[in-house]
Parts: C-alpha cells; sequence; structure tokens
C-alpha cells in the first residue's frame, strides 16, 4: 500500500533519477524531498504528493525536530505513514583536515551515519504496522579493505569508538587517503549498524515489518561526488576517461560502474519493498551480497549500535523501540 517516502540528500546525484522515476512508476506514493539547501532540489513534475524540507544532517537537533513533526503529521493524517527513508545524503572531504559538525563530531561520519540512525530511530513508529516499509542504507565497496582504487588507509573501526568522531589531527596526514578512510569508516559503520538495527526489528511484533537493507550502489561514473571537495586531478579523470569511457571500464575494470540513473532504478524497487520484499542484509547493485569481514563482527555491531544511540540521543521517549533494544550488554565503550 502506498505510503510516504523520505528522501536525504534529494539534490543529489542519484536522487533526481529516483524522484522522476517515483513519480512516473509509483505516483500514488508521498514523496518529502529534503536537503540542506532545499532551493536546490529540482523535479520535473509538478506534483501535489511531492514536498521539498529542509534538513541539515550536520545539526542533529535539526534532525530530531525534522523527525517529530514529520511524526505530528502522519499522527494527525496530513501525511500517509511511511512507506520508506532513502538515507542518500552522503559527505566527504578528500582536500582538507577532518572537519566537526556543530554537534562537535566529525562531519563525515556525522552526516553518513550518526544523522541517518538519528532520523530512521526516530520515526520508526511512523511506519505502517500493517505494511511495514523499507529503510535503505547506503554503502561502498569502501567499506571493504583493498576494494577500492581511492584507498590509502584501510577502513577499521577501533575499539575505541569515540575516534570515529573525534579523529586524530595529523598535519603530516595524507590529506584524501585520510578523507577516504574517514568515509569508507562511515560506510563501513552503515553495514554493521544495518545488521544491527535488523537484529533488534526482528523480535518486535510491532516493527518486525520494517526491513533495513545497505546497498552498495556501484561506482557511479556521473556523481558530483568525484567534482565535490575532491583533488583537481580526480575531477579530471572523471571528465576525461570514466564518463567517456564507462562501457570500457564497466567491462574491462569494474563491473559495478554505472551512471546514478541506472543505480536509482535499482534504489526505487528496493525503497517500494518491489525488489526483494521483506528480505534485510547486504547488497552490491541488486544482488544479495556478502560485506566484509570486518562488517559481520557482532560484538562491535552492538558495540556500535550502543555508541550511536548515545550519539544521536535516543531515549526510550523518542522512538519506538523497545527500550531492552536500545541497549546491549557486551557494549564496551
Amino acid at each position: 500500500m502506498p505510503g510516504t517516502i523520505i528522501i536525504t540528500g534529494a539534490n543529489g546525484s542519484l536522487a533526481t533519477p529516483a524522484t522522476e522515476l517515483l513519480l512516473s512508476k509509483y505516483p500514488d506514493y508521498t514523496l518529502i524531498l529534503t536537503g540542506r539547501n532545499p532551493e536546490t532540489i529540482r523535479t520535473t513534475k509538478a506534483a501535489k504528493n511531492v514536498s521539498i524540507r529542509k534538513l541539515d544532517l550536520s545539526d542533529l537537533s535539526a534532525v530530531h525536530e525534522f523527525a517529530t513533526s514529520i511524526a505530528s503529521e502522519i499522527q494527525a493524517g496530513t501525511l500517509p505513514p511511511l512507506a520508506s527513508i532513502i538515507c542518500n545524503a552522503y559527505y566527504w572531504n578528500l582536500r582538507s583536515a577532518p572537519e566537526t559538525t556543530t554537534d562537535g563530531l566529525e562531519r563525515t561520519f556525522q552526516i553518513n551515519h550518526i544523522a541517518h540512525a538519528t532520523l530512521v530511530l526516530r520515526l520508526l513508529g511512523q511506519f505502517d504496522r500493517e505494511a511495514g516499509g523499507r529503510v535503505v542504507l547506503f554503502s561502498s565497496d569502501a567499506h571493504w579493505p583493498g576494494k577500492n582504487g581511492l584507498e590509502k588507509i584501510p577502513p577499521a573501526i577501533p575499539d575505541d569508538l569515540t575516534a570515529l568522531v573525534v579523529p586524530e589531527q595529523d598535519e603530516k596526514a595524507d590529506v584524501m587517503g585520510r578523507g577516504f578512510q574517514l568515509y569508507a569508516n562511515s560506510k563501513l559503520a552503515i553495514v554493521m549498524w544495518m545488521y544491527a538495527l535488523n537484529r533488534h526489528l526482528e523480535p518486535d511484533l510491532a516493527l518486525n515489518k520494517i526491513t533495513a537493507v545497505a546497498v552498495n550502489p556501484g561506482n557511479l561514473a556521473d556523481s558530483r561526488a568525484l567534482r565535490v571537495n575532491t583533488p583537481v586531478f580526480l575531477k579530471i579523470i572523471s571528465f576525461l576517461i570514466i564518463r567517456p569511457f564507462l562501457f570500457l571500464l564497466r567491462r574491462f575494470s569494474d563491473p559495478t560502474m554505472r551512471t546514478c540513473t541506472e543505480a536509482a532504478a535499482d534504489i526505487v524497487e528496493f525503497a517500494t519493498n518491489t525488489a526483494r520484499p521483506g528480505e534485510r542484509g547486504y547488497y552490491t547493485l541488486s544482488h544479495k551480497d556478502e560485506s566484509s569481514p570486518d562488517s559481520l563482527d557482532q560484538a562491535k555491531q552492538d558495540a556500535l549500535w550502543s555508541k550511536t544511540i548515545e550519539w544521536a540521543g535516543i531515549t526510550g521517549e523518542n522512538t519506538a523501540l523497545k527500550i531492552e533494544h536500545l541497549y546491549v550488554d557486551n557494549n564496551p565503550n
């Protein structure tokens, strides 16, 4: 049954074709398109069931306020219950030292992981109880050490999880290598958190029809990620090699390389629960896949789960998850 689909980072590379496809193929859904600068969000189709909202993921208080507003509208009947949350927004910076947000947390990790976890946990109770729904999280081959050509420092979840949000400042560090590691760490955390989220949803009779997937959408040749906060040489490679020779690169180098429009088609099917209905887990493109060995460490998944709850400011009063699912006994931090 159609409901409301929230898309974060709706002015992004993949979000635009995803929005257009939802409007044309699944017009009965209500879309909430969000972004830090909502005036940059555009759609080619004017529709009454599309709402453009401001949502700044670098400010956790703004995420909580947004979630409270959405919940109020659903409870008042002015919005249909949620069908999906597409956590599309991302951030990376390959050009300068680690940055912090107004919350005092490392910017890449907060935007990519903590803010989306906050949004999802706050809104779990607003999904249709009978139909359930989907949480679509975005990962990357970057979460698996050695799989992405931009990697210089392998991703890893440290024993002291605070290091994820308060990274060491090293003036001698390779800026691009460190920046990409921060991005890869966030993608690894997303996969680990997805497993933990599903583990807490499944036994909850009120929420177990909500399924979470973490999708590696492929290396997107026309993504603006290759042009924003990146070194000049990467922009040149994107313009002169990756985009013009996509067909050859996909065939002989990276079979996951494709366009944002191609990736959007898969994401829309996941979000509408058309692809792999009721299934959970990690996917590459639209295919069920195995995530990295590090991501399958359940003790670290549980530790990250509890720490994310703390960072996000989630309590028994602001999420529909039962209190016993908010904390785990083997959290070493």
